[in-house]
């Protein structure tokens, strides 16, 4: 049969453009397996199957084991994708070294020689006795390296450099990834090891591959960041054995990646003092609230139209905000060209955030600055209310950890807070706001 890599249309000719999707160029063969009936698997009822909590071992890297829900599930399967250059690699090589201090580690490339590997392992001083390197990328030589060291954790880098000698299709194509992938599976389960695999991404941001790779595994992840940026966020897509709310903040230097403890200190750490259109705010990623610098710049337009950019938020969001401070504020922005942005590389999409957005624009369009020691948090609606959010308590303490003197949050909030530490200004709408904020 051929298969579309895009879309996984199947037919039994080659297509140069895929009747799916409508793709050129993606069909490639594989090899379809007849049919066989087996016996049937026995049945269980619900209350009857016994359970037991799941083994986790700790990698070394607390921000790499609270992504994966408390640290590496026995028999797991990870995948872990990303943009070329992101630190994939550099994560799981520094993650094996520190598991083969107790455990018997394999790392699988087949992307680089077993030199190229030990160049990268002394720059990042990442050296054990039980991290095994091997370069071959034919699949089937694991199972006899497993036998011969007794292996407790594998890393495959990547996916779509591994091959099954039984497809005679290139790796890479969906059929190798799948045939690969359910091999894994089956090591993993079967000998309960759990196993890293690195896949790489379309120019969409998507794994390549066909999208029920994502499904095979027990654990999706994304190694999110800008390559002219310092900082790398770890975020889980998908995690049968936790949330997926988590996620681990890095920073990338010369010998490699480190953990960051405390994310809103580094986030703040440059923020400039008495400039307008600078606003911190709180967002909450997975259990873990964070400080961010929200920063816009309003200035004339010198064409007709004027340009609307964001960086780390949602761009439909800031036109939804930008129509609210028009109408509801009478502010004539439409003649402004206005670039928003969260500082630091960080995203967020949270709702949370819209006070910091609005605040911070507006700031910059009369040319105002905020006090430093003013962090606003707050959902916006279309009419200017000011609506509640969740974790209002966790974003106050991570201000008054950092030394804010006062925190704008939604009136609504403010009843349900008891021990006040920090100065509360309960809000209802932005006119409200404004009004305390640019007397």
């Amino acid at each position: 049969m051929y298969k579309c890599e895009s879309c996984d249309y199947s037919s039994s000719k080659w297509f140069g453009r895929c009747p799916g999707c409508g793709e050129w160029n993606t069909f490639s063969e594989e090899v379809v397996e007849e049919y066989r009936k087996e016996e049937s698997p026995l049945l269980f009822k619900l209350p009857e199957i016994d359970i037991k909590e799941e083994e986790r071992i700790k990698s070394g890297i607390s921000e790499f084991d609270s992504v994966l829900g408390g640290g590496i599930v026995l028999g797991s399967l990870v995948l872990i994708g990303g943009d070329p250059g992101i630190g994939k690699s550099t994560l799981l090589l520094q993650a094996s070294g520190e598991l083969a201090k107790e455990h018997k580690v394999l790392y699988v490339s087949g992307e680089e020689s077993a030199s190229q590997i030990k160049i990268r392992a002394d720059r990042l001083n990442t050296s054990s006795e039980g991290l095994y390197i091997s370069s071959y990328n034919n699949i089937t030589h694991i199972l006899d390296q497993i036998e011969k060291i007794d292996v407790k954790v594998i890393v495959i880098d990547s996916i779509q450099a591994i091959y099954h000698p039984s497809l005679p299709s290139a790796p890479g194509t969906v059929s190798q990834i799948k045939v690969c992938t359910s091999f894994l599976s089956g090591i993993a389960k079967k000998r309960n090891i759990p196993i890293f695999i690195v896949g790489h991404v379309t120019k969409e941001g998507s794994i390549a591959g066909p999208k029920l790779l994502e499904h095979m595994v027990d654990t999706v992840l994304y190694f999110e960041g800008d390559k002219n940026h310092i900082f790398r966020i770890l975020r889980a897509y998908k995690n049968r054995f936790g949330s997926t709310n988590e996620i681990g903040v890095f920073l990338m230097e010369e010998k490699g990646l480190s953990e960051v403890k405390n994310p809103s200190l580094a986030f703040l750490s440059e923020r400039p003092k008495g400039a307008s259109g600078s606003v911190v705010s709180c967002t909450i990623e997975g259990s873990r609230p964070i400080l961010i610098e929200i920063q816009a710049l309003a200035t004339p337009t010198i064409y007709g139209m004027a340009r609307r950019d964001t960086l780390g938020v949602n761009y439909n969001r800031i036109l939804l905000l930008l129509a609210v401070l028009e109408k509801r504020m009478g502010y004539n922005l439409s003649t402004y060209d206005l670039f928003v942005n969260i500082a630091g590389g960080i995203g967020s999409s949270e709702p949370a955030i819209d006070l910091g957005i609005c605040s911070a624009i507006v700031s910059s369009f009369k040319e105002k600055p905020i006090d430093e020691k003013i962090a606003l948090v707050g959902e916006v609606g279309l009419s200017g209310e000011i609506r509640g959010i969740s974790n209002v308590e966790k974003r106050i303490e991570e201000a008054l950890k950092l030394g804010f003197s006062s925190c704008f949050l939604p009136k609504s909030n403010l009843d349900k807070i008891k021990e006040k530490q920090i100065e509360l200004i309960g809000v209802s709408n932005i006119k409200e706001t404004f009004s305390v904020l640019f007397p």
